[in-house]
C-alpha cells in the first residue's frame, strides 16, 4: 500500500506542469515588486530596464497564459512604456523635423499601444474583443454593461485606443473611434465617483486620457480648450497632497500647460505653468517619481521651444 501511494503521488507530481506552477508563484512576486519601477528616478536606467523586464513577463505569460496577474502587468507596462518613452522619442523627432524618425516612431508607437490595448482586451473578456469596433449603439451597450469589476482594463483599453488614433490621425478610419474613447472614459469616471480607486494616479489618469482628447483637435474641428483644461484640473485636484494641497502628479500641469496653452495661443499660460513643474521637485510624489522625471523632462522640452510654439 505504500508503494501503491508513493507511486501514484509520484505520478500526480510529473503531471502537474512544473513551469505554470513556478510562474504562478512568480506572479505574485512581481506584483508585488511593480511600484519599485515607478519609484525608479533614473529616466535612461528606466528606459533601458523596461523592455527587458516586459518581455520576460511575457515569457511568463506564454507558460501560464490564464495568469491575470501577468495580464495586468503587461497591459500596464506596455501602456505606460509607450507614454513616457516610445512618445518621447516621437515628440522628440517632431521638434527636430526629423521627418524619418517621426515615421519611426510614430509606427512604434502604434505597435506598443497595440500590445496594451491586446492585453486589456484580454482581461475584459471575450465580449469585449468581439463589439469593441462594433457600431455606436452596440459599443455603447457595452461600455454601459462594464462594472466596476472591470474598471481599470476598460480604462487602459480606452487610453491605449486613444494612443492609436493619434499616431494614425491619417486614416480616416482610426477617427470614427475617438467616440468609443470618450465613452470609455466617461463611464470609468463614473464609476471611481461611487467606488474612488485606491491607487490615485489611475483615479486622475480618465481625466488626462479626456484633456488630450479635448485639446487633440483645433477648435473649428471639434476640440474643446475649456473642456480640456477642466480635464487636466481634475487630475490635478485628485493626486494633490491631502495634507498641503500641493502638486504631485506633475504630468497633469505639463499636459495642461502644453496642451491648453497651445490651443489658446497663451503664451503667459504656457510659461508660469512649466515654470511650476520645474520648481516641484520630481521627488515630491516619491511613489511616482519616474512619472514626475517625465514631466520635468517633457517641460523642459516644451520651454525650449516657446519661442517657436508662440
Amino acid at each position: 500500500m505504500r508503494l501503491a501511494f508513493a507511486l501514484a503521488l509520484l505520478a500526480s507530481v510529473v503531471s502537474c506542469d512544473i513551469g505554470k506552477i513556478t510562474v504562478n508563484t512568480t506572479s505574485k512576486v512581481l506584483e508585488r515588486a511593480q511600484p519599485g519601477l515607478q519609484q525608479e528616478s533614473d529616466y535612461e536606467m528606466a528606459r533601458q530596464a523596461i523592455p527587458g523586464a516586459l518581455k520576460t513577463v511575457e515569457g511568463f505569460w506564454i507558460v501560464a497564459p490564464e495568469n491575470k496577474r501577468l495580464i495586468k502587468i503587461l497591459t500596464e507596462g506596455y501602456c505606460q512604456y509607450g507614454t513616457a518613452f516610445v512618445e518621447d522619442d516621437w515628440e522628440a523627432a517632431q521638434f527636430r523635423k526629423d521627418l524619418d524618425a517621426v515615421e519611426y516612431h510614430n509606427a512604434r508607437s502604434s505597435n506598443i499601444f497595440t500590445r496594451c490595448l491586446n492585453y486589456a482586451l484580454r482581461s475584459l473578456g471575450s465580449r469585449w474583443q468581439k463589439e469593441i469596433f462594433a457600431d455606436t449603439e452596440v459599443v455603447r451597450k457595452l461600455i454601459a454593461d462594464t462594472g466596476a469589476g472591470h474598471r481599470t482594463p476598460m480604462m487602459f483599453a480606452g487610453m491605449a485606443l486613444g494612443s492609436i488614433i493619434n499616431h494614425n490621425l491619417t486614416r480616416i478610419e482610426m477617427l470614427s473611434y475617438i467616440g468609443t474613447v470618450e465613452m470609455i472614459m466617461n463611464r470609468v469616471i463614473e464609476l471611481d465617483a461611487k467606488n474612488p480607486p485606491a491607487l490615485k494616479q489611475h483615479q486622475a489618469m480618465p481625466h488626462i486620457a479626456l484633456g488630450m482628447l479635448h485639446s487633440a483637435r483645433p477648435k473649428a474641428l471639434g476640440g474643446d480648450p475649456d473642456k480640456a483644461k477642466k480635464s487636466f484640473e481634475t487630475a490635478l485636484e485628485v493626486t494633490k497632497d491631502p495634507k498641503t494641497g500641493a502638486d504631485r502628479f506633475l504630468l497633469a500641469r505639463t499636459l495642461l500647460a502644453y496642451r491648453v496653452g497651445i490651443a489658446t495661443n497663451d503664451k503667459k499660460f504656457f510659461h508660469e505653468h512649466l515654470k511650476k513643474v520645474l520648481e516641484t521637485p520630481p521627488s515630491v510624489w516619491p511613489e511616482q517619481r519616474l512619472a514626475n522625471e517625465v514631466a520635468h523632462r517633457k517641460a523642459r522640452r516644451y520651454l525650449s521651444k516657446e519661442k517657436e510654439l508662440f
